[in-house]
């Protein structure tokens, strides 16, 4: 706890030296949203919103994002190995085994989440990141289903100018990260084709990685009227799965791997890996229909070539997919106020076949099972937003719908199977205050969230079709602005009741199923604060200190299994309190400096409360030198070392583990290093 002390020692005497200083922007004030469909600054949006931009990329490397969302209070992503990411937004882990579950994720401005509730972000590279709008509760009245809350990708920064970039980067455990990019066009018309190859040994045994990422994102501006955006994605992904471990495994030697017991093989004898290829291609239209009258459409498709040699079985998916969605929205002034609605729907539809294999050294072997799955997922939206002498109301809601279609055709033939949910209403309704420095809001929504498909039909367990759907309500209420000189804050505080809430199990050999576990009760309180050191001068160009702190109280309220009452228990998963803090400081000589810290308590790992993830501290630094030739040429050198202190510690445990298998160890103290080399075409 000492480190916490000191951050927030450091953090009071920068503010008693610097009062004299003038404000300087910063992301609160300046940075321009599109969450819930209206455009604007950060301070003024009237719900619980996490940012992540390229200076929040830029104080950590590049082998992956984990670190840079993990300073977003309320959010955590979790890194089992290298590449197998798990997103969580208050507490939403509880149905992850792996991947994002429970939150819907835009790329882009297309749907990304696949019908049957997948999202494969780990396809995506570090670089294919240029922003990240974090919502986090329900976003039911824009973006249909969905309790956990909703990201929103943008691959293309809007101020990026043309010029042909390079990055090289190495580091510990094999990491070698190279990035080549060419940025073409103007402002008005922008297109950038980009290629990312990452290798990395990793830090545990059987934990190498392999990711190569193509990609093109273009930005046209037809005409007045009339815009494009278009996106291509192509992934090639390779990692192995180490497995968890049991405490004493953990404390011996966190490097291992997991072994050999129980009747099944170790992870790396049976090759136990994902092998993923996906293929996106896009389209978004944007139309102005009259002066007063707009419209956005887009449509996709995907797929996804999933291969997943495990300890106890060899699994292959065909997830093909589609969708579109279109946003018609309506602006009209009604002196002194502003009248703006949105409507429209969105529709997916997947075509997958999955096919289970004994495992023989990570080969498949014979076939146990071969299932053919059809989803389709649906909604229509209605929203509007009326701001009138500093006040804004929003009102919306979805009707959701979705339907599932199953057939095994191995080892026998079955007569079709199907489930649909048809007619869940979602509303959110919001209300904010905009004062002179700072903005009141406060917010309530519904959420409703069916069960994925891998938690209807998990592989190699039995299928359970009967799974019930999680519905919740969120309570939010917020300010955000700034509260002293140079001193701004996002303070938020919620309650959100969630009831038929799906929680994960694990068998002996590491399968993964689902149940429903009554009801939860999840309070919370989420602080953000940035601090502006210096104005730009003669020698510092840029200059913050900024601390991010979640608190977060999850219990079941209602949750029995056979003889077992876990009422009143904390959630597993969940860390009652994080905290995210640094200092970013960035010279007129091309200097750069940025000192990080990141604290997680304790964590409850099962239901029973009876085992617990240590507390721990991270500490990194990364200094670097950027020069500048006639204004075309740019030339940067960074170092940086994350996990200073060395500390032992599990970053994406396995809930709820057989024979107490939760620890997923994360690296130790590690170095990277990189070079970037940048040519701009226009200046």
């Amino acid at each position: 706890m000492k480190f916490v002390l000191l951050t927030v020692a450091l953090l009071a005497t920068t503010l008693s030296f610097s009062q004299t200083v003038d404000s300087a922007t910063n992301a609160l004030t300046s940075i321009e949203v599109k969450t819930y469909g209206q455009v604007r600054k950060l301070k003024d949006v009237p719900a619980a919103v996490g940012y992540v931009n390229g200076q929040t990329l830029g104080r950590f490397g590049t082998a992956s994002v984990v670190q840079a969302v993990n300073t977003v209070a309320g959010v955590r992503m979790e890194e089992r190995s290298p590449g197998s990411y798990r997103f969580n937004i208050r507490g939403s882990s509880l149905r992850s085994p792996f991947g994002v579950r429970n939150v819907k994720v835009y790329f882009n401005d297309i749907p990304f989440t696949d019908p049957g509730g997948h999202t494969y972000l780990n396809g995506l590279g570090f670089y294919n990141f240029g922003s990240i709008e974090i919502l986090k509760s329900p976003g039911s009245s824009l973006y249909g289903a969905g309790t956990g809350g909703v990201l929103l990708v943008e691959s293309l920064p809007g101020n990026e100018e043309p010029s042909i970039f390079g990055e090289y980067a190495v580091g510990s455990y094999g990491l070698k990260n190279a990035y080549v990019s060419a940025t073409t066009g103007n402002a008005e018309n922008k297109s950038r084709i980009g290629f990312q190859h990452q290798v990395s040994d990793g830090y545990r045994q059987h934990s190498a990685l392999k990711r190569d990422v193509f990609s093109w994102t273009g930005n046209f501006h037809l005409n007045e009227k009339q815009a494009l955006k278009t996106t291509f994605i192509y992934s090639n992904l390779f990692y192995e799965t180490p497995g968890a471990l049991t405490k004493a495994e953990f404390e011996t030697d966190p490097k291992l791997s997991r072994p050999a017991g129980g009747g099944f093989p170790s992870a790396a004898n049976n090759g136990a890996a994902i092998y993923q290829k996906s293929f996106l291609a896009s389209l978004s239209f944007t139309q102005q229909l009259s002066t007063s009258f707009t419209n956005q459409s887009s449509a996709y498709g995907m797929f996804t070539d999933l291969r997943n040699p495990t300890i106890r079985n060899y699994g292959k998916a065909m997830e093909p997919h589609v969708g579109g969605r279109t946003v018609f929205t309506f602006r009209h002034t009604l002196s002194p106020a502003m009248l703006s609605i949105n409507f429209g729907g969105e529709l997916q539809q997947n075509f997958s076949t999955s096919s289970i294999y004994q495992n023989k050294s990570s080969r498949p072997d014979s076939l146990q099972t071969e299932d053919e799955i059809r989803i389709r997922q649906s909604f229509v939206f209605l929203q509007a937003n009326l701001s009138f002498n500093n006040w804004e109301l929003t009102s919306g809601a979805s009707l959701n719908g979705s339907g599932l279609r199953f057939r095994r055709a191995f080892p026998t033939p079955a007569p079709e199977q199907s489930r649909t949910l048809n007619n869940e209403l979602t509303p959110r309704f919001a209300v904010a205050r905009k004062f002179s420095a700072i903005t009141l809001y406060s917010s309530i929504s519904k959420g409703f969230s069916p069960p994925t498909s891998a938690e209807l039909l998990p592989s190699g367990s039995a299928i359970n079709l009967s799974l019930q759907p999680e519905q919740g309500i969120n309570y939010d209420l917020g300010a955000r602005g700034t509260i002293v000189k140079n001193l701004t804050l996002d303070v938020n505080a919620f309650y959100f009741r969630l009831k038929n809430t799906i929680v994960q199990r694990r068998d002996a050999g590491g399968g993964d199923y689902f149940i429903n576990a009554g009801k939860t009760a999840q309070k919370g309180l989420e602080t953000s604060l940035n601090y502006t050191l210096f104005q730009p001068a003669s020698f510092f160009r840029q200059s913050f200190v900024w601390l991010n702190h979640t608190y977060h109280h999850f219990r079941y309220k209602e949750f029995k299994q056979v003889n077992a009452d876990f009422s009143g228990n904390a959630l597993p998963g969940v860390a009652p309190h994080t905290l995210a803090a640094g200092i970013d400081v960035l010279t007129s000589k091309g200097l750069l400096a940025t000192i990080t810290y990141y604290y997680s308590s304790k964590i409850p790992l099962n239901d029973a409360n009876a085992d617990f993830a240590g507390a721990y501290h991270l500490l990194g630094a990364k200094v670097g030198y950027e020069k500048w030739f006639r204004n075309k040429q740019r030339l940067k050198m960074v170092l940086g070392a994350d996990n200073l202190l060395d500390q032992r510690y599990s970053l994406g445990n396995d809930i709820n583990g057989f024979g107490g298998r939760f620890y997923n160890a994360a690296a130790g103290r590690n170095y990277y290093a990189s070079l970037i080399l940048q040519l701009f075409t226009q200046r």
